[in-house]
């Protein structure tokens, strides 16, 4: 997975690479650019990778109970973390749509998206606590699948949209 950097690759290609990802990204910021970041609570990180603006990506996990996979989608707007979007298969436990966030419409396969929820992220970052294999908490972005389940299951992480604009 080129675009993104997590524990195993750093530990491979060893310390210079890990010092490129730290000189890249303060350019990348200077730019306009975004990353996205994943850091443990000790600060180890389990990705980074850019999105510039403009740029989605979606967690997906699947459901505790039911066992489908469900998305919330992010959007880097004007330097800003924005929640644009989820997608729910089924109204399983805990999953239903709030009237007046964002607009429900089917998925035409039994299940629904919320569309226009576009609600800003505070601060840019949220923290989760990762699921276990089962769960499997996944990033998605440009067609690749990172696993958080597999690098930091049952821990707390950070996740950080880093931009050169200024957030509340």
């Amino acid at each position: 997975m080129p675009a993104l950097i997590h524990d195993r690759s750093r530990r491979a290609l060893g310390p210079a690479a890990l010092l490129l990802s730290l000189l890249f990204t303060p350019w990348a910021l200077a730019g306009g650019e975004g990353w996205l970041e994943v850091t443990a609570e000790h600060g180890r990180m389990i990705a980074s990778l850019p999105v510039p603006e403009g740029d989605a990506w979606c967690l997906e996990w699947n459901h505790s109970v039911a066992g489908f996979a469900v998305l919330d989608c992010y959007r880097h707007r004007e330097g800003r973390m924005v929640l644009e979007r989820s997608h729910l298969p089924d109204f399983a436990a805990g999953l239903d749509h709030i009237p007046g966030r964002g607009r429900q419409v089917s998925d035409g396969e039994g299940g629904y998206w919320i569309e226009a929820i576009d609600e800003p992220v505070p601060g840019n970052r949220y923290r989760l606590r990762v699921g276990s294999p089962e769960v499997n908490h996944r990033l998605l972005h440009e067609g690749q699948r990172l696993s958080l389940s597999d690098q930091a299951a049952g821990e707390r992480v950070t996740i950080h949209l880093r931009t050169s604009a200024a957030t509340p």
